[in-house]
């Protein structure tokens, strides 16, 4: 572990010092020779605590870009949790959302942020300004499940300059959660909703109670929610029901001329309905280990029959046929439930000195099911007789297939299966977060203030894994015989003295209980990440008065320790079971930062200039991974005059690596690629690059007629952290302007042009990048071929290795805008917001040091080049009715530069564009109560495209419940 530095000790110091005087002591009185006129001209001014400042400020104005989201616009929607409303805003991606967290191990459940779609570990997410511990391990993300939905006052969404602010994650923004300050009275809600398309609901249930007491001097509150909804599996839904493959030109429709080669009117693939795999089923299909052909396929009674391919084949794939529909182990929404339990309050010593805490315990289960243990065109290792062939003397072996194995005369055949009647792997993780906060904030003097603070949190997380296989139980359980008496046993000695149980997989169902328990184990992971921040910011809004204003500062130290460390169950990570061998983490490190923020006003009350402000902010942080790191911004705000502002921002920040990046053990995963290699897939290129690869191919010892569909399943990875990473450096820019003309009251207007260029960023190859590099290069001599591995006999992948690296750049850049207007109507309030983000590019470099190759993603799924929200709300006398309709442009399916190497690669290249819109309706009574009903997705707007589920990383922006009503019934005392 690296030593601590001089500058680390000595704020370590400080802070104790100072958080003890803060809490222990009154605010002194300094400058007691300050005039009376400057008393009571101070005294008149309201300072405003804006977002991406700590200087509080004369008015609402914020010096950098900002989005605010009312608490109510949060609630009063049928989503599950505040995290899927905020990820549908135009500047934010659908990363983590309910329906697509179960992608990866131990994810489920989990609701994440990512601002600018540039990755969750680069948007920094605070509640009331202060940091919150990550649910999610190795990691700075936080879960939006822990935060309480019925205290939020407003979610500020802040881009340009918040890493010199707030610190390091803050590389593409801050969004930082508002609770209310003082909680009064009663407040309880209930929501119940419905689908309409299927049987998916949930609901939602919140209590929240606070009061004064010691004559308003104090306030305490505490709140309980609790949300939940079952899984929606996709069979289930009508939108996502039926399976699609991808089927090749030439088995449809025979060749193509040279003409149509690259022409989009003659695809290379074409996208069918009602079809699949014929090669693999539940019950089991059966293929000839000498010949590769299928050879038949077994009734659920475990009858042997053929398989029916239909009159459309295509390689594996099926069309009107025995094919196998793989969603059926798709859910399209998890099972999901929340409790939270918050308890905060705060207390007025005195004039000057305020003391506050919160406490919080959340609760939260997610679960994944997902696809079962299977068997595709494996064999099983020669060295233990290849397992996963079943002999001919099977014990269990239906007749017919007997038949034909001594037909064929072959000793022994393979079986094609998922194991759905062992069990479907499923996934139950439980996160429980613990959180303390106790700070003292007042005055120091007339002019300056203080912040003290001190926050603990702690998630800990178990990861439950069920119907995981265990190899060799399996194995031996396969090799079913006769014992001579009558008796089906497992034919080793070995297994038998293990309590070896045999299993009849030939017909769907037919596994004994006692087999399933025998070869199946549920094994346990568990993960605990402890944050502890200490943090004391003071402030002083007129420092010195300059001809223009007074000059404004805030300053401060933090300290911040994270700790994450996970646990494998011991059993599956020797990589003896179907679950990935993971490796195990234990990390941990420190910061000790200086922070200070100065705002100047240049000029005031002059032609063209309302006001001119500097604003400039610096911050040095002490790492004990990396050493030192420094975050800076510079910026103008110009105040032309009442109607018209302009802003422009310049930063440089830093991110520094997270545990997980450095510290995480090597881990078992796999990954969906193609195979370059593949005569299929060489086919589609053409010329000199045709030829560069078939070279490269054979001098990796692939056979010239190499096209193996192994490729179809995802295959074996080892991926794992690196103690040597460095920060990743960012420049961001942001410019704009906002307009509130005097001619039409209640109108603004604001547009911002952002910037953030990421530098060293930290990021894997991907392992496609992998494989087309290392055939595409000049030879195979290579660092790219050093990380795939090949069975020398067939050319196969075995395995492909990678491991985060300071490599990459990102470059993003687009244009936010936002258009409100509010005004009586018919004696009633009217309302309207559009706000919007036009993505102007999004280029991932995968080599900083090649600016010629990168990959422009804007346009692209999950990087729509135009989204939008419009709302309308009209308010009169108890009513309230309100409208959202979100709006996403049309997209590619294929970026560019993939396309200008094949133009033509589906029938389906594009997306179309995309709008849902809510509405809801409320009353309130007199009494206190009131009720609201709402539509969700009110025209019943079904996801584009041919076959999308809505449950990808970018897809998941689409909604895959439909029409969707809800009744929230709510009282207040």
């Amino acid at each position: 572990m690296a030593k601590k530095s001089f500058l680390a000790n000595s704020i370590q110091a400080a802070l104790v010092a100072g958080f003890s005087s803060a809490l222990l002591v009154g605010a002194p009185a300094f400058a007691q020779d300050q005039t009376d006129n400057q008393e009571v001209d101070r005294e008149e001014v309201e300072k405003i605590q804006v977002t991406g400042s700590r200087i509080g400020r004369i008015g609402e104005n914020s010096p950098t870009p900002i989005t605010v989201i009312d608490g109510d616009a949060l609630v009063e929607t049928g989503a599950m949790n505040i995290g899927e409303v905020l990820s549908r805003l135009p500047a934010l991606a659908t990363t983590f959302t309910l329906a697509n967290s179960g992608r990866f191990i131990g994810t489920a459940g989990i609701s994440t942020l990512n601002l600018r779609n540039m990755g969750v570990d680069r948007t920094l997410v605070l509640v009331d300004g202060k940091r919150h511990v990550s649910s999610s391990p190795g990691s700075g993300a936080v879960d939006t499940n822990t935060i309480p939905s019925a205290w939020i006052e407003r979610v500020e969404i802040i881009t340009g300059g918040a890493s010199a602010v707030y610190g390091a994650d803050a590389v593409t923004g801050v969004i930082n959660f508002v609770l209310k300050k003082n909680v009064e009275g009663l407040n309880v809600t209930a929501t119940r909703g419905y689908a309409e398309n299927h049987d998916y609901d949930n609901e939602k249930y919140t209590l929240s109670y606070g009061t004064d007491f010691n004559g308003g001097r104090g306030n305490i509150a505490f709140s309980v929610e609790y949300n939940g909804q079952d899984s929606l599996n996709s069979l289930d839904n009508p939108w996502t029901a039926t399976s699609f493959a991808n089927f090749r030109y030439e088995d449809l429709y025979g060749p193509r001329t040279a003409e149509q080669q690259d022409d989009p009117a003659f695809p290379d693939q074409i996208l069918l309905p009602n079809a699949g795999y014929y090669a693999i089923s539940n019950p089991g299909t059966t293929w000839n280990p000498f010949t590769g052909g299928i050879m038949g396929t077994f009734n659920p009674d475990g009858s042997y029959r053929d398989v029916y391919t239909g009159d459309v084949v295509s390689g594996l794939f099926c069309q009107d046929c025995d094919y196998i529909n793989l969603r059926q182990y798709n859910e399209v929404q998890p099972k999901f439930s929340r409790t939270n339990y918050n308890v905060k309050g705060n207390y007025e010593v005195n004039d000057d000195m305020s003391v506050y805490f919160d406490a919080k315990y959340v609760n939260s289960k997610g679960q994944n099911i997902g696809q079962p243990f299977f068997r595709f065109y494996a064999t099983g290792a020669a060295a233990a007789g290849y397992p996963y062939l079943m002999k001919r003397d099977n014990a269990f072996l239906p007749e017919g297939l007997a038949q034909e194995m001594d037909d064929l005369g072959i000793p022994f055949v393979g079986v094609n299966r998922m194991y759905n009647d062992v069990g479907r792997r499923i996934e139950e993780n439980t996160r429980e977060t613990t959180r303390f906060v106790v700070g003292s904030e007042g005055n120091l003097n007339q002019d300056w203030t203080y912040d003290v603070s001190l926050v603990w949190g702690k998630s800990e997380i178990e990861r439950v894994n069920g119907a995981n296989v265990i190899f060799q139980n399996m194995e031996w359980a396969l090799d079913a015989v006769d014992d001579g008496t009558g008796n089906i046993v497992c034919r080793s000695a070995e297994a038998q003295a293990d309590g070896c149980v045999p299993i009849n997989i030939f017909g769907d169902g037919m596994p004994s209980p006692e087999a399933q328990d025998y070869v199946t184990t549920t094994s346990i992971g568990t993960s605990e990440i402890e944050q502890t921040v200490f943090n004391a910011a003071f402030t002083n809004s007129f420092l010195y008065e300059l001809p223009a204003g007074f000059v404004g500062f805030a300053g401060g130290v933090e300290y911040r320790e994270e700790k994450s460390v996970t646990v494998e169950d011991p059993f599956a990570k020797t990589g003896a079971t179907f679950f990935n061998a993971l490796g195990e983490t234990d990390g941990k490190y420190d910061v000790s930062e200086v922070f200070g923020e100065v705002t100047v006003p240049l000029l005031s009350d002059v032609a063209f200039v309302d006001m001119l402000t500097f604003d400039t902010a610096v911050r040095f942080a002490d790492y004990s991974t990396i050493g030192n790191a420094t975050s800076w911004k510079v910026g103008f705000d110009w105040t032309m005059n009442d109607q018209f502002r302009t802003r422009v921002t310049y930063a440089e920040a830093i991110r520094a690596p997270n545990i997980d990046e450095l510290f995480s053990g090597q881990s078992q995963s796999f990954a969906g690629v193609n195979d370059p290699c593949r005569t299929s897939n060489l086919a589609d290129l053409s010329g000199e690059a045709r030829t560069r690869r078939e070279q490269n191919c054979a001098a990796l010892g692939v056979p010239a007629d190499f096209d193996s569909d192994y490729d179809a399943a995802t295959l074996e990875t080892l991926v794992g952290g690196n103690p040597d990473l460095n920060e990743e450096s960012a420049e961001t820019f942001t410019v704009g302007f906002v307009y509130t003309p005097t001619w039409l009251e209640g109108f603004s207007a604001t547009v911002d042009y952002w910037e953030i260029d990421i530098d060293d960023t930290i990021s894997g190859i991907g392992f496609q990048t992998v494989l087309n590099r290392c055939v595409d290069a000049a030879s195979v001599d290579n660092q790219f071929c050093d990380l795939v591995d090949r069975d020398p006999a067939t050319g196969e992948i075995t395995l492909m290795r990678g491991f985060a690296l300071n490599i990459a750049r990102s470059l993003n850049s687009g244009v936010d805008f936002e258009f409100a207007y509010e005004t009586p109507l018919f004696d009633g309030e009217f309302t309207t917001n559009l706000i919007g983000t036009y993505l102007l590019e999004a280029k991932d470099y995968p080599f900083a040091d090649e600016p010629d190759n990168f990959t422009d993603y804007a346009g692209i799924t999950g990087d729509q080049d135009l989204q939008m929200q419009l709302r309308f709300g009209y308010r009169v006398g108890a009513w309230s009715f309100g409208t959202n309709t979100r709006y996403l442009n049309g997209v590619e399916l294929y970026t560019a530069d993939s396309l200008e190497r094949n133009p033509n690669p589906s029938n389906e290249l594009r997306w179309g564009s995309y709008a849902v819109t809510d509405v809801n309706a409320g009353y309130k009574f007199d009494n206190g109560f009131g009720v609201s009903l709402g539509v969700d997705n009110f025209f019943n707007r079904r996801p584009p495209g041919i076959a999308n589920t809505a449950t990808g990383a970018g897809s998941a922006v689409y909604d895959n419940i439909g029409r969707f009503a809800y009744l929230r019934g709510t009282y207040t005392f």
